[in-house]
Protein backbone atom coordinates (compact mmCIF):
# COMPACT_ATOMS: atom_id res chain seq x y z
CA UNK A 1 0.00 0.00 0.00
CA UNK A 2 0.99 3.65 -0.15
CA UNK A 3 3.19 4.66 2.77
CA UNK A 4 0.80 7.39 3.91
CA UNK A 5 -2.01 4.79 4.06
CA UNK A 6 0.22 2.56 6.18
CA UNK A 7 1.05 5.52 8.41
CA UNK A 8 -2.64 6.14 9.11
CA UNK A 9 -3.40 2.44 9.65
CA UNK A 10 -0.55 2.30 12.17
CA UNK A 11 -2.11 5.24 14.02
CA UNK A 12 -5.49 3.48 13.96
CA UNK A 13 -3.84 0.41 15.48
CA UNK A 14 -2.66 2.65 18.34
CA UNK A 15 -6.27 3.71 19.00
CA UNK A 16 -5.91 7.27 17.70
CA UNK A 17 -9.30 9.01 17.54
CA UNK A 18 -8.40 12.58 16.60
CA UNK A 19 -5.63 14.45 14.85
CA UNK A 20 -5.55 18.17 15.63
CA UNK A 21 -3.76 20.46 13.25
CA UNK A 22 -3.21 22.38 10.05
CA UNK A 23 -2.03 20.43 6.98
CA UNK A 24 0.31 21.91 4.39
CA UNK A 25 1.17 20.82 0.87
CA UNK A 26 3.78 18.38 2.22
CA UNK A 27 0.99 16.60 4.15
CA UNK A 28 -1.44 16.15 1.24
CA UNK A 29 -0.88 12.41 0.80
CA UNK A 30 -1.35 11.91 4.54
CA UNK A 31 -4.45 14.09 4.42
CA UNK A 32 -5.94 11.94 1.66
CA UNK A 33 -5.21 8.82 3.68
CA UNK A 34 -6.96 10.35 6.68
CA UNK A 35 -10.02 11.18 4.57
CA UNK A 36 -11.09 7.54 4.37
CA UNK A 37 -9.88 6.50 7.85
CA UNK A 38 -11.66 6.22 11.21
CA UNK A 39 -9.57 9.09 12.57
CA UNK A 40 -11.25 12.49 12.74
CA UNK A 41 -9.23 15.51 11.65
CA UNK A 42 -9.86 18.54 13.87
CA UNK A 43 -8.77 21.49 11.75
CA UNK A 44 -7.53 24.30 14.01
CA UNK A 45 -6.67 27.93 13.41
CA UNK A 46 -3.11 27.76 14.74
CA UNK A 47 -0.64 24.93 15.21
CA UNK A 48 -0.08 26.00 18.81
CA UNK A 49 -3.77 25.50 19.56
CA UNK A 50 -3.59 22.06 17.91
CA UNK A 51 -0.66 21.09 20.11
CA UNK A 52 -2.38 22.19 23.30
CA UNK A 53 -5.47 20.21 22.29
CA UNK A 54 -3.44 17.08 21.59
CA UNK A 55 -1.54 17.38 24.87
CA UNK A 56 -4.77 17.81 26.85
CA UNK A 57 -6.34 14.81 25.12
CA UNK A 58 -3.31 12.80 26.25
CA UNK A 59 -3.52 14.19 29.77
CA UNK A 60 -7.18 13.20 30.14
CA UNK A 61 -7.10 9.79 28.46
CA UNK A 62 -3.59 8.49 29.07
CA UNK A 63 -3.49 7.68 25.35
CA UNK A 64 -1.32 9.52 22.86
CA UNK A 65 -2.81 12.78 21.59
CA UNK A 66 -1.82 13.56 18.01
CA UNK A 67 -1.26 16.86 16.21
CA UNK A 68 -0.22 17.66 12.65
CA UNK A 69 1.71 20.48 10.99
CA UNK A 70 3.58 21.12 7.80
CA UNK A 71 7.30 21.81 7.55
CA UNK A 72 9.11 25.04 8.48
CA UNK A 73 6.83 27.62 10.14
CA UNK A 74 4.10 25.06 10.82
CA UNK A 75 6.54 22.82 12.65
CA UNK A 76 8.17 25.64 14.61
CA UNK A 77 4.74 26.62 15.92
CA UNK A 78 4.63 23.27 17.75
CA UNK A 79 7.67 24.04 19.90
CA UNK A 80 5.67 25.54 22.77
CA UNK A 81 3.10 22.69 22.87
CA UNK A 82 5.99 20.20 22.73
CA UNK A 83 7.53 21.76 25.84
CA UNK A 84 4.06 21.98 27.43
CA UNK A 85 3.49 18.25 26.98
CA UNK A 86 7.04 17.27 27.89
CA UNK A 87 7.20 19.23 31.15
CA UNK A 88 3.59 18.44 32.01
CA UNK A 89 4.00 14.68 31.39
CA UNK A 90 1.24 14.54 28.76
CA UNK A 91 1.52 11.87 26.03
CA UNK A 92 1.55 13.64 22.66
CA UNK A 93 2.72 12.76 19.15
CA UNK A 94 3.58 15.55 16.71
CA UNK A 95 3.61 14.74 12.99
CA UNK A 96 5.28 17.21 10.65
CA UNK A 97 5.84 17.21 6.90
CA UNK A 98 9.06 17.84 5.01
CA UNK A 99 10.27 18.45 1.48
CA UNK A 100 11.39 15.40 -0.53
CA UNK A 101 14.60 13.99 0.91
CA UNK A 102 15.72 11.96 -2.12
CA UNK A 103 15.60 14.83 -4.60
CA UNK A 104 15.09 18.57 -4.20
CA UNK A 105 13.99 21.17 -6.72
CA UNK A 106 13.61 24.09 -4.30
CA UNK A 107 16.92 24.23 -2.49
CA UNK A 108 16.39 24.95 1.19
CA UNK A 109 13.14 26.89 0.89
CA UNK A 110 11.30 26.49 4.23
CA UNK A 111 13.68 23.70 5.22
CA UNK A 112 15.08 23.63 8.73
CA UNK A 113 16.20 20.63 10.78
CA UNK A 114 12.99 19.95 12.69
CA UNK A 115 14.25 16.66 14.11
CA UNK A 116 17.22 18.36 15.78
CA UNK A 117 15.00 21.25 16.87
CA UNK A 118 12.66 18.84 18.66
CA UNK A 119 15.37 16.73 20.27
CA UNK A 120 15.83 18.72 23.52
CA UNK A 121 12.09 19.02 24.20
CA UNK A 122 10.83 15.53 23.38
CA UNK A 123 11.36 11.94 24.48
CA UNK A 124 11.83 10.82 20.87
CA UNK A 125 12.15 12.41 17.45
CA UNK A 126 12.73 10.69 14.11
CA UNK A 127 12.52 11.24 10.36
CA UNK A 128 10.91 8.49 8.29
CA UNK A 129 13.42 7.62 5.53
CA UNK A 130 11.61 4.54 4.21
CA UNK A 131 7.98 3.48 4.09
CA UNK A 132 8.99 0.11 5.51
CA UNK A 133 10.09 1.79 8.74
CA UNK A 134 6.71 3.39 9.46
CA UNK A 135 5.19 0.65 11.69
CA UNK A 136 8.21 0.39 14.01
CA UNK A 137 8.69 4.18 14.24
CA UNK A 138 5.05 4.80 15.15
CA UNK A 139 4.99 1.91 17.64
CA UNK A 140 8.16 3.16 19.35
CA UNK A 141 6.97 6.77 19.41
CA UNK A 142 3.61 5.87 20.97
CA UNK A 143 5.24 3.51 23.47
CA UNK A 144 7.64 6.18 24.66
CA UNK A 145 4.96 8.90 24.72
CA UNK A 146 2.69 6.94 27.07
CA UNK A 147 5.10 5.08 29.35
CA UNK A 148 6.19 6.71 32.60
CA UNK A 149 7.14 9.47 32.64
CA UNK A 150 4.83 10.44 29.68
CA UNK A 151 5.74 13.23 27.30
CA UNK A 152 6.08 14.52 23.75
CA UNK A 153 7.38 12.63 20.71
CA UNK A 154 7.82 13.71 17.10
CA UNK A 155 7.81 12.04 13.67
CA UNK A 156 8.74 13.79 10.41
CA UNK A 157 7.17 12.30 7.26
CA UNK A 158 8.80 13.66 4.09
CA UNK A 159 6.67 14.26 1.03
CA UNK A 160 8.36 11.67 -1.19
CA UNK A 161 8.41 8.95 1.48
CA UNK A 162 4.63 9.37 1.95
CA UNK A 163 4.07 8.32 -1.69
CA UNK A 164 6.22 5.16 -1.59
CA UNK A 165 4.80 1.67 -1.90
CA UNK A 166 5.39 -0.63 1.06
CA UNK A 167 4.42 -4.10 2.21
CA UNK A 168 5.51 -3.63 5.84
CA UNK A 169 3.06 -5.17 8.37
CA UNK A 170 1.43 -3.23 11.21
CA UNK A 171 2.99 -3.72 14.65
CA UNK A 172 0.31 -4.06 17.28
CA UNK A 173 0.84 -2.57 20.76
CA UNK A 174 2.34 -5.10 23.15
CA UNK A 175 0.80 -6.05 26.48
CA UNK A 176 2.80 -4.53 29.31
CA UNK A 177 2.55 -4.24 33.07
CA UNK A 178 4.50 -1.74 35.13
CA UNK A 179 6.98 -3.20 37.64
CA UNK A 180 5.89 -3.27 41.28
CA UNK A 181 7.89 -2.22 44.32
CA UNK A 182 10.04 -4.78 46.13
CA UNK A 183 8.58 -6.03 49.42
CA UNK A 184 11.53 -4.85 51.53
CA UNK A 185 10.92 -1.27 50.34
CA UNK A 186 7.24 -1.63 51.28
CA UNK A 187 8.09 -3.00 54.72
CA UNK A 188 10.55 -0.17 55.35
CA UNK A 189 7.94 2.45 54.35
CA UNK A 190 5.32 0.86 56.63
CA UNK A 191 7.80 0.83 59.53
CA UNK A 192 8.67 4.52 58.99
CA UNK A 193 4.99 5.56 58.87
CA UNK A 194 4.08 3.58 61.98
CA UNK A 195 7.06 5.06 63.85
CA UNK A 196 6.26 8.65 62.88
CA UNK A 197 4.64 11.13 65.23
CA UNK A 198 2.79 13.31 62.69
CA UNK A 199 2.75 11.70 59.21
CA UNK A 200 1.34 13.68 56.28
CA UNK A 201 0.49 12.60 52.72
CA UNK A 202 1.56 14.84 49.83
CA UNK A 203 -0.12 14.04 46.50
CA UNK A 204 1.68 15.21 43.36
CA UNK A 205 1.17 15.20 39.60
CA UNK A 206 2.27 11.58 39.12
CA UNK A 207 -0.61 10.38 41.24
CA UNK A 208 -3.05 12.16 38.93
CA UNK A 209 -2.00 10.27 35.82
CA UNK A 210 -2.72 6.61 36.46
CA UNK A 211 -5.94 6.69 38.44
CA UNK A 212 -4.39 5.98 41.82
CA UNK A 213 -7.33 7.65 43.56
CA UNK A 214 -8.95 4.36 44.64
CA UNK A 215 -5.86 3.08 46.46
CA UNK A 216 -5.13 6.46 48.03
CA UNK A 217 -8.72 6.65 49.24
CA UNK A 218 -8.43 3.23 50.87
CA UNK A 219 -5.12 4.14 52.52
CA UNK A 220 -6.50 7.40 53.93
CA UNK A 221 -9.70 5.72 55.11
CA UNK A 222 -7.78 3.02 56.93
CA UNK A 223 -5.13 5.23 58.55
CA UNK A 224 -6.82 8.63 58.92
CA UNK A 225 -3.59 10.31 57.76
CA UNK A 226 -4.36 13.83 56.41
CA UNK A 227 -3.29 14.85 52.91
CA UNK A 228 -2.21 17.91 50.97
CA UNK A 229 -1.78 18.30 47.20
CA UNK A 230 0.41 20.08 44.71
CA UNK A 231 -1.33 22.13 42.04
CA UNK A 232 -1.21 19.30 39.50
CA UNK A 233 -2.22 16.77 42.13
CA UNK A 234 -5.58 18.42 42.77
CA UNK A 235 -8.63 16.20 42.75
CA UNK A 236 -6.93 12.84 43.18
CA UNK A 237 -8.79 12.73 46.48
CA UNK A 238 -11.98 14.66 47.16
CA UNK A 239 -10.93 18.02 48.60
CA UNK A 240 -14.14 18.44 50.58
CA UNK A 241 -12.71 15.76 52.89
CA UNK A 242 -11.98 17.14 56.40
CA UNK A 243 -8.63 15.32 56.15
CA UNK A 244 -7.63 17.66 53.30
CA UNK A 245 -5.18 20.19 54.75
CA UNK A 246 -4.69 22.37 51.68
CA UNK A 247 -3.05 22.90 48.31
CA UNK A 248 0.48 24.21 47.91
CA UNK A 249 -0.51 27.13 45.69
CA UNK A 250 1.71 29.73 47.38
CA UNK A 251 5.46 29.52 47.74
CA UNK A 252 5.43 29.77 51.54
CA UNK A 253 3.58 31.11 54.55
CA UNK A 254 0.10 29.73 53.87
CA UNK A 255 -1.91 27.53 56.23
CA UNK A 256 -0.79 24.43 54.37
CA UNK A 257 2.83 25.23 55.09
CA UNK A 258 2.08 25.08 58.80
CA UNK A 259 0.99 21.49 58.24
CA UNK A 260 4.19 20.77 56.33
CA UNK A 261 6.36 22.30 59.06
CA UNK A 262 4.61 20.27 61.77
CA UNK A 263 4.97 16.92 59.97
CA UNK A 264 7.90 14.73 60.94
CA UNK A 265 7.26 12.39 58.00
CA UNK A 266 6.00 13.31 54.54
CA UNK A 267 4.72 10.48 52.37
CA UNK A 268 5.35 12.03 48.96
CA UNK A 269 3.18 10.27 46.37
CA UNK A 270 3.76 11.02 42.67
CA UNK A 271 6.32 13.78 43.18
CA UNK A 272 7.19 15.51 39.89
CA UNK A 273 10.34 17.58 39.87
CA UNK A 274 8.89 20.09 37.38
CA UNK A 275 6.47 21.46 39.98
CA UNK A 276 7.65 24.13 42.36
CA UNK A 277 8.74 22.30 45.54
CA UNK A 278 6.09 22.59 48.27
CA UNK A 279 8.77 22.14 50.90
CA UNK A 280 12.54 22.21 51.22
CA UNK A 281 14.31 19.43 53.03
CA UNK A 282 16.74 20.43 55.75
CA UNK A 283 18.58 18.61 58.48
CA UNK A 284 15.72 19.21 60.91
CA UNK A 285 14.65 15.65 61.58
CA UNK A 286 11.88 15.62 58.94
CA UNK A 287 11.88 12.47 56.86
CA UNK A 288 10.46 11.85 53.39
CA UNK A 289 9.26 8.67 51.71
CA UNK A 290 9.30 8.93 47.91
CA UNK A 291 6.55 6.79 46.29
CA UNK A 292 6.66 6.96 42.52
CA UNK A 293 7.05 5.13 39.23
CA UNK A 294 10.72 6.09 39.13
CA UNK A 295 13.50 6.90 41.61
CA UNK A 296 13.86 10.38 43.05
CA UNK A 297 15.93 13.00 41.27
CA UNK A 298 18.06 14.14 44.20
CA UNK A 299 19.04 17.79 44.54
CA UNK A 300 20.01 20.08 47.45
CA UNK A 301 16.39 20.46 48.60
CA UNK A 302 15.02 16.97 47.90
CA UNK A 303 16.82 13.88 49.18
CA UNK A 304 14.28 11.35 50.49
CA UNK A 305 15.36 8.92 53.17
CA UNK A 306 13.35 6.09 51.61
CA UNK A 307 12.07 5.28 48.12
CA UNK A 308 9.28 2.96 47.01
CA UNK A 309 9.75 2.63 43.26
CA UNK A 310 7.12 0.90 41.12
CA UNK A 311 3.50 1.21 40.11
CA UNK A 312 2.10 3.84 42.51
CA UNK A 313 -1.34 2.27 42.96
CA UNK A 314 0.16 -1.13 43.75
CA UNK A 315 2.65 0.40 46.19
CA UNK A 316 -0.16 2.17 48.03
CA UNK A 317 -2.20 -1.05 48.12
CA UNK A 318 0.72 -2.99 49.59
CA UNK A 319 1.31 -0.32 52.25
CA UNK A 320 -2.41 -0.20 53.08
CA UNK A 321 -2.56 -3.97 53.50
CA UNK A 322 0.40 -4.09 55.89
CA UNK A 323 0.06 -0.89 57.92
CA UNK A 324 -1.47 -0.67 61.39
CA UNK A 325 -2.84 2.77 62.38
CA UNK A 326 -1.08 4.05 65.51
CA UNK A 327 -2.73 5.59 68.57
CA UNK A 328 0.47 7.58 69.10
CA UNK A 329 -0.01 9.60 65.90
CA UNK A 330 -0.67 13.28 66.57
CA UNK A 331 -2.97 14.38 63.75
CA UNK A 332 -5.35 16.90 65.36
CA UNK A 333 -3.16 19.84 64.34
CA UNK A 334 -3.91 19.13 60.68
CA UNK A 335 -7.61 19.39 61.46
CA UNK A 336 -6.98 22.83 62.99
CA UNK A 337 -5.15 23.85 59.81
CA UNK A 338 -8.08 22.75 57.66
CA UNK A 339 -10.63 24.62 59.77
CA UNK A 340 -8.55 27.82 59.85
CA UNK A 341 -8.08 27.68 56.08
CA UNK A 342 -11.81 27.21 55.40
CA UNK A 343 -12.75 30.02 57.81
CA UNK A 344 -10.30 32.47 56.30
CA UNK A 345 -11.26 31.59 52.73
CA UNK A 346 -14.87 32.55 53.37
CA UNK A 347 -14.08 36.21 54.15
CA UNK A 348 -13.00 37.33 50.68
CA UNK A 349 -15.41 34.92 48.99
CA UNK A 350 -18.35 36.92 50.32
CA UNK A 351 -16.93 40.27 49.15
CA UNK A 352 -19.38 41.83 46.67
CA UNK A 353 -17.22 44.65 45.31
CA UNK A 354 -16.94 45.16 41.56
CA UNK A 355 -14.81 44.49 39.54
CA UNK A 356 -14.94 41.04 41.07
CA UNK A 357 -12.23 39.78 43.42
CA UNK A 358 -10.62 36.52 42.25
CA UNK A 359 -11.59 34.73 45.48
CA UNK A 360 -15.25 35.61 44.93
CA UNK A 361 -15.01 34.53 41.31
CA UNK A 362 -13.57 31.14 42.29
CA UNK A 363 -16.34 30.61 44.85
CA UNK A 364 -19.07 31.40 42.32
CA UNK A 365 -17.57 29.04 39.73
CA UNK A 366 -17.41 26.22 42.28
CA UNK A 367 -21.00 26.94 43.29
CA UNK A 368 -22.40 26.48 39.77
CA UNK A 369 -20.09 23.78 38.40
CA UNK A 370 -21.24 20.19 38.99
CA UNK A 371 -18.89 17.94 40.94
CA UNK A 372 -17.58 16.30 37.76
CA UNK A 373 -17.51 19.50 35.68
CA UNK A 374 -14.15 20.36 34.13
CA UNK A 375 -12.48 23.76 34.46
CA UNK A 376 -9.40 24.49 32.36
CA UNK A 377 -7.16 27.40 33.28
CA UNK A 378 -4.87 29.56 31.23
CA UNK A 379 -1.99 31.16 33.13
CA UNK A 380 -2.22 34.24 35.31
CA UNK A 381 -2.47 35.31 38.92
CA UNK A 382 -5.99 33.85 39.18
CA UNK A 383 -4.42 30.38 38.85
CA UNK A 384 -3.12 30.74 42.42
CA UNK A 385 -6.62 31.36 43.69
CA UNK A 386 -8.09 28.41 41.81
CA UNK A 387 -5.35 26.08 43.06
CA UNK A 388 -5.82 27.30 46.61
CA UNK A 389 -9.58 27.96 46.89
CA UNK A 390 -11.29 25.69 44.36
CA UNK A 391 -12.08 22.28 45.88
CA UNK A 392 -11.65 19.58 43.25
CA UNK A 393 -13.80 16.53 43.87
CA UNK A 394 -12.53 14.22 41.11
CA UNK A 395 -9.20 13.69 39.31
CA UNK A 396 -8.50 15.99 36.36
CA UNK A 397 -11.50 18.24 36.89
CA UNK A 398 -9.33 21.33 37.39
CA UNK A 399 -6.80 21.38 34.55
CA UNK A 400 -4.00 23.81 35.27
CA UNK A 401 -0.42 23.86 34.09
CA UNK A 402 2.19 24.20 36.81
CA UNK A 403 5.02 22.87 34.64
CA UNK A 404 5.67 25.04 31.55
CA UNK A 405 2.94 27.46 32.70
CA UNK A 406 2.35 28.69 29.16
CA UNK A 407 -0.19 31.34 28.31
CA UNK A 408 -2.62 30.57 25.50
CA UNK A 409 -3.44 26.98 26.52
CA UNK A 410 -6.74 27.51 28.36
CA UNK A 411 -9.19 27.68 25.44
CA UNK A 412 -7.60 24.89 23.33
CA UNK A 413 -7.46 22.66 26.41
CA UNK A 414 -11.16 23.21 27.02
CA UNK A 415 -12.00 22.22 23.43
CA UNK A 416 -10.07 18.96 23.84
CA UNK A 417 -11.67 18.30 27.23
CA UNK A 418 -15.12 18.68 25.69
CA UNK A 419 -14.29 16.26 22.89
CA UNK A 420 -13.16 13.68 25.46
CA UNK A 421 -16.07 14.28 27.86
CA UNK A 422 -19.00 15.38 25.69
CA UNK A 423 -21.61 14.92 28.41
CA UNK A 424 -19.73 16.89 31.08
CA UNK A 425 -19.93 20.70 31.44
CA UNK A 426 -16.60 22.31 30.51
CA UNK A 427 -15.51 25.84 31.30
CA UNK A 428 -12.29 27.66 30.43
CA UNK A 429 -11.08 30.50 32.64
CA UNK A 430 -8.55 32.79 30.95
CA UNK A 431 -6.92 36.09 31.65
CA UNK A 432 -7.38 38.57 28.83
CA UNK A 433 -3.69 38.23 27.92
CA UNK A 434 -3.70 34.46 27.57
CA UNK A 435 -7.14 34.39 25.95
CA UNK A 436 -6.10 36.65 23.09
CA UNK A 437 -3.06 34.49 22.32
CA UNK A 438 -5.29 31.71 20.93
CA UNK A 439 -8.74 33.30 20.83
CA UNK A 440 -9.05 32.38 17.14
CA UNK A 441 -9.89 28.85 18.32
CA UNK A 442 -13.36 30.17 19.16
CA UNK A 443 -14.11 29.49 15.51
CA UNK A 444 -12.90 25.91 15.93
CA UNK A 445 -15.23 25.38 18.89
CA UNK A 446 -18.19 26.90 17.02
CA UNK A 447 -17.48 24.79 13.92
CA UNK A 448 -17.32 21.61 16.03
CA UNK A 449 -20.74 22.41 17.49
CA UNK A 450 -19.64 21.84 21.08
CA UNK A 451 -21.09 23.44 24.21
CA UNK A 452 -18.40 25.50 25.92
CA UNK A 453 -18.22 28.43 28.33
CA UNK A 454 -15.16 30.69 28.36
CA UNK A 455 -14.82 33.34 31.05
CA UNK A 456 -12.25 36.04 30.33
CA UNK A 457 -10.98 37.79 33.47
CA UNK A 458 -10.22 41.23 32.12
CA UNK A 459 -7.85 43.68 33.79
CA UNK A 460 -6.43 45.14 30.53
CA UNK A 461 -2.87 44.24 31.52
CA UNK A 462 -0.45 41.37 31.99
CA UNK A 463 -1.63 41.27 35.57
CA UNK A 464 0.73 38.70 37.08
CA UNK A 465 3.83 40.52 35.84
CA UNK A 466 2.37 43.89 36.76
CA UNK A 467 1.79 42.61 40.30
CA UNK A 468 5.38 41.39 40.57
CA UNK A 469 6.62 44.67 39.09
CA UNK A 470 4.95 46.47 41.98
CA UNK A 471 6.66 44.11 44.46
CA UNK A 472 10.00 45.37 43.18
CA UNK A 473 8.88 48.98 43.78
CA UNK A 474 9.20 49.68 40.07
CA UNK A 475 7.09 52.17 38.15
CA UNK A 476 4.13 50.82 36.19
CA UNK A 477 5.56 50.44 32.70
CA UNK A 478 5.12 48.25 29.63
CA UNK A 479 2.33 45.94 30.80
CA UNK A 480 -0.97 47.71 30.03
CA UNK A 481 -2.90 47.17 26.80
CA UNK A 482 -6.34 47.53 25.26
CA UNK A 483 -8.86 44.80 24.44
CA UNK A 484 -11.53 44.44 21.77
CA UNK A 485 -15.16 44.52 22.80
CA UNK A 486 -15.20 40.87 23.86
CA UNK A 487 -18.98 40.55 23.48
CA UNK A 488 -18.91 41.71 19.87
CA UNK A 489 -15.71 39.74 19.28
CA UNK A 490 -17.49 36.55 20.36
CA UNK A 491 -20.45 37.29 18.11
CA UNK A 492 -18.15 37.80 15.12
CA UNK A 493 -17.17 34.11 15.41
CA UNK A 494 -20.76 32.95 15.77
CA UNK A 495 -20.46 32.51 19.54
CA UNK A 496 -22.60 34.21 22.18
CA UNK A 497 -21.09 37.09 24.15
CA UNK A 498 -21.93 38.30 27.66
CA UNK A 499 -20.65 41.05 29.91
CA UNK A 500 -20.66 41.06 33.72
CA UNK A 501 -21.55 44.50 35.12
CA UNK A 502 -21.97 43.65 38.79
CA UNK A 503 -20.64 40.87 40.99
CA UNK A 504 -24.05 39.61 42.09
CA UNK A 505 -24.96 38.59 38.53
CA UNK A 506 -21.80 36.51 38.00
CA UNK A 507 -22.94 33.10 39.27
CA UNK A 508 -26.32 33.33 37.55
CA UNK A 509 -24.73 34.29 34.22
CA UNK A 510 -22.24 31.44 34.31
CA UNK A 511 -25.00 29.02 35.25
CA UNK A 512 -27.08 30.25 32.29
CA UNK A 513 -24.14 29.75 29.92
CA UNK A 514 -23.46 26.23 31.20
CA UNK A 515 -27.09 25.21 30.69
CA UNK A 516 -27.50 26.85 27.25
CA UNK A 517 -26.16 25.09 24.12
CA UNK A 518 -23.37 26.72 22.13
CA UNK A 519 -20.12 28.56 22.76
CA UNK A 520 -20.31 31.40 25.28
CA UNK A 521 -17.68 34.08 25.94
CA UNK A 522 -18.13 36.00 29.20
CA UNK A 523 -16.30 39.31 29.75
CA UNK A 524 -15.69 39.58 33.50
CA UNK A 525 -13.73 42.57 34.86
CA UNK A 526 -11.46 41.48 37.73
CA UNK A 527 -9.75 43.36 40.56
CA UNK A 528 -6.36 42.03 41.71
CA UNK A 529 -5.62 44.98 43.99
CA UNK A 530 -6.27 42.97 47.15
CA UNK A 531 -3.69 40.29 46.31
CA UNK A 532 -0.93 41.81 48.41
CA UNK A 533 -3.12 42.33 51.44
CA UNK A 534 -4.57 38.84 51.28
CA UNK A 535 -1.45 36.92 50.33
CA UNK A 536 1.29 38.81 52.10
CA UNK A 537 -0.48 40.03 55.19
CA UNK A 538 -3.73 38.32 56.18
CA UNK A 539 -2.81 34.71 55.35
CA UNK A 540 0.61 34.85 56.91
CA UNK A 541 -0.59 36.64 60.04
CA UNK A 542 -3.38 34.14 60.61
CA UNK A 543 -1.35 31.05 59.76
CA UNK A 544 1.48 32.19 62.06
CA UNK A 545 -0.96 31.81 64.97
CA UNK A 546 -1.34 28.09 64.37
Amino acid sequence: MKASDLFVKALEAEGVEYIFGIPGEENLDLLESLRTSSIKLILTRHEQGAGFMAATYGRLTGKVGVCLATLGPGATNLVTPAAYAQLGAMPMLMITGQKPIKTSKQGRFQVIDIVDMMRPITKYTNQVVSGDRIPSIIREACRLATEERPGAVHIELPEDIATEDTKAPILSPSYTRRPIAEYKAINNAVSMIESASSPLLLIGAGANRKLTAKMLRELVDKTGIPFITTQMGKGVLNESDPLFAGNTALSDGDFVHRAIHRADLIINVGHDVVEKPPFFMHDDGKQVIHINFEPAAVDPVYFPQAEVVGDIANSLWQIKEKITPQKSWKLNFYKDVHEAYVEHRGEAEDDGRFPVLPERFVRDVRKVMPDDGIVTLDNGVYKIWFARNYPAYHPNTLLLDNALASMGAGLPSAIAAKLVHRDVPVMSVCGDGGFMMNSQEIETAVRLGIDLTVVVLRDDAYGMIKWKQSHMSLDNFGLDYGNPDLVEYAKSYGAQGWRITETEELAKQIETCLSTPGVHIVDCPVDYSMNDKTLNQTIRELSDKL
